[in-house]
């Protein structure tokens, strides 16, 4: 994936992603809004599925890292988290239109999310659609979503 500016967000652009060599910045920005304001344990965010996702980073005009996801090989899309300075300014749909493209690369079919309630609509905007009933994880609400990309249902 080639270093891509963002549209929706001035200044800013989306990379491809390496664990371990960006680990440090993906590190800070998830601790930061999961850990830290989100209170999610570490133990929890930190699930050693790192190294096989395809990760992706948003830098500001600086190159400092603002936001960052990931994709498992399976399509599921998570761990999207945005600098609260950043919110709001196409940075997380940035991410996840680089991370979409991606899986159409791949020829996933569909693409899925758990997203805590408070972002489904985020998500529905971006065409994928409810599964399912809620559900606690982390001891947050979230829905199960998917997008099929192919335009079959799966």
């Amino acid at each position: 994936m080639p270093d891509e500016p963002s549209p929706s967000a001035p200044g800013t652009h989306v990379r491809a992603a390496r664990w371990p060599d960006d680990e440090g910045a993906i590190r800070t920005i998830r601790e930061a809004v999961f850990v830290a304001e989100q209170g999610i344990p570490a133990a929890l965010e930190w699930d050693g599925r790192d190294a096989r996702c395809a990760q992706v980073l948003a830098l500001d005009g600086q190159g400092n890292p603002v936001a960052t996801a990931r994709m498992l090989p399976d399509g599921h899309i998570g761990r999207m988290a945005v600098l609260a300075p950043w919110r709001g300014q196409g940075v997380g749909a940035a991410l996840l239109g680089a991370l979409l493209r991606l899986a159409s690369a791949q020829h996933l079919p569909s693409v899925r999310v758990h997203a805590q309630t408070r972002a489904a609509d985020f998500y529905h905007r971006h065409g994928f659609r409810v599964v399912g009933e809620p559900f606690l994880e982390a001891g947050i609400p979230h829905v199960a979503m998917i997008l099929h990309i192919s335009g079959k249902e799966t």
